[in-house]
């Protein structure tokens, strides 16, 4: 699986150095200086938005810096190397109850970027007008310094120009070669200290400074995608401190990469399958009007990318990886099916493929002037960091054949008996937590919802996980990924009477 895989986030349009760590140009608010900088335990210093978010978006809004160590087992150490984490809060609109602190998924977004959309809506519910909304970037991820970045947007261009589909063992050398190569860039820019605190757990351990520095006693949480799983590796380190947690779209991190890899390539093909039959019902659909035969026209239409990308306005071109990319893009969220059905409709009739384009863009966080956040790589040295990667390439191979025959569409070629090994197996630091399951920080604090129609976090995945934390499920019946606080009122309320009142959701709720 190349580095431009799967990944998870909330879909709020439906609501380097070594040791010494030097910093990016990434700065706290203007009003910050390194003195107004909090260390964990000490208040944080407010100030103004201006420099990291669209303020006329959420006027209230504060912004400051926290200092937190890299290396948590040295946090006594006064010249341990620190990370200074971005900060935001949208103060409660109506008489204050609480803290919620949110984070949307990835790993790599940015929880700052995400939380300036969604506020302004939230703000309209009690949620908004009863709670403090905050949201910090973790560590090495977009305001947050330093950041994690591997690579300039010229050689990002590069990568997704490589269609990486050739797994004979030439293909497979090539493959692993640029991973190899990656992994070196991403160690000789960042360093492996820094790297090696990506993981979760460390990151949960500054969700709690943050918590502290807040002046909050217990922590309320909203977890979407990844951030299900930020949520249980905070409520296992810290179950006494957990007041409510919601979680939507739940990780299951108890699956080794695998075995997850499989899962997710399943959720995946349900969704393309929901959107082909939904394709084959309107005139002139790009995969045909028999669903049955929709992975096969599919395939017709994106395996010539990999020899001569398709034309674009853009002087790129529509490369096969971006074209896959910007299909399981639109696949998130079914508000986006009409998209691909213009994508794919362009490279049926030979027009201008810039659709499917723009898509990928958007899903690697590539803006107008070639400018890329750091998403991709904080995606990777947080994955890399938390998960380990069997060596085996015969593990790989077969993992390759499972693959297939779990998502078709997503499937070039002919099975070889051979597959390139993910980045991860060459990552110069290695995880230090084995997979287990998740456990619960107590009764009555923890609510799952998961979406039947999910393709990044199948929904049996939500029902497994609710099961070991004896939480209460929410079944939302629909094809996204993610829904909570999105406007369902079957939905937000009962979530709502969890945060104010402590009140659990009725048993089995489908909405």
């Amino acid at each position: 699986m190349s580095r431009w895989g799967k990944r998870g986030m909330v879909v709020v349009s439906g609501i380097v150095c070594a040791v010494t760590l030097a910093l990016t140009d990434a700065v706290p608010p203007a009003a910050a200086t390194p003195g107004d900088i909090a260390e964990p335990g000490q208040a944080l210093a407010w100030s103004s938005c201006d420099d990291w978010v669209d303020a006329s978006r959420v006027p209230t809004a504060q912004c400051a810096a926290l200092s937190v160590p890299v290396d948590w087992t040295d946090a006594a150490n006064p010249q341990a190397a620190q990370v200074q984490l971005a900060v935001m809060r949208v103060p409660a609109s109506g008489k204050r109850l609480g803290t919620i602190i949110s984070n949307p998924g990835g790993p790599g977004v940015s929880a700052i970027d995400v939380m300036s959309r969604f506020a302004p809506k939230l703000a309209k519910t009690e949620i908004g007008r009863q709670f403090d909304l905050v949201a910090f970037d973790p560590r090495g991820v977009g305001l947050s310094t330093p950041e994690v970045r591997c690579e300039t947007d010229a050689q990002l261009d590069e990568d997704r120009a490589d269609p990486q589909v050739d797994f004979s063992p030439a293909g497979v050398a090539h493959i692993e070669d640029t991973e190899r190569q990656h992994a070196q860039k991403c160690l000789d820019r960042v360093g492996a200290p820094f790297l090696a605190g990506m993981s979760t757990e460390n990151t949960a351990r500054d969700m709690d400074a943050v918590r502290a520095a807040l002046g909050e006693e217990k922590l309320n949480f909203f977890g979407y995608s990844y951030g299900t799983r930020l949520g249980t590796a905070y409520a296992e380190q810290f179950p006494d401190r957990v007041r409510a947690m919601m979680l939507d779209g739940v990780v299951d991190q108890f699956t080794d990469p695998l075995a997850d890899e499989i899962v997710s390539a399943a959720g995946f093909q349900q969704a393309f399958d929901a959107y082909a039959s939904d394709c084959a019902s309107q005139p002139d659909c790009p995969l045909g009007v028999d669903p049955a035969q929709s992975v096969v026209r599919f395939r017709e239409l994106v395996d010539p990318l990999a020899d001569e990308p398709a034309r674009t306005a853009d002087p790129r071109g529509l490369s096969y990886q971006d074209a896959m990319t910007g299909v399981d893009a639109a696949l998130y969220d079914s508000e986006d099916w009409p998209r691909l059905t213009d994508g794919l409709t362009a490279l049926a009739r030979g027009h201008d493929a810039d659709d499917l384009l723009e898509l990928a863009d958007e899903y690697s966080e590539r803006d107008e002037e070639g400018h890329y956040a750091n998403l991709e790589d904080a995606f990777d040295a947080v994955h890399c960091a938390d998960d380990l990667y069997p060596n085996d390439p015969a593990v790989w191979a077969e993992n390759d054949r499972a693959v297939r025959r779990a998502a078709p569409y997503k499937s070039y070629g002919e099975f070889t008996g051979f597959a390139p090994r993910p980045l991860c197996v060459f990552w110069p630091v290695q995880p230090t937590v084995a997979p287990h399951p998740v456990t619960s920080p107590g009764p009555g604090k923890v609510v799952v919802v998961s979406t039947t129609g999910d393709p990044a976090t199948p929904y049996q995945v939500g029902v497994d996980v609710a099961a070991q934390l004896g939480a209460p499920l929410i079944t939302f019946n629909g094809d996204q990924h993610t829904v909570a606080f999105s406007g369902n009122r079957c939905i937000d309320k009962p979530l709502e009477a969890l945060f104010i009142d402590l009140t659990q959701p009725p048993a089995d709720l489908h909405c």
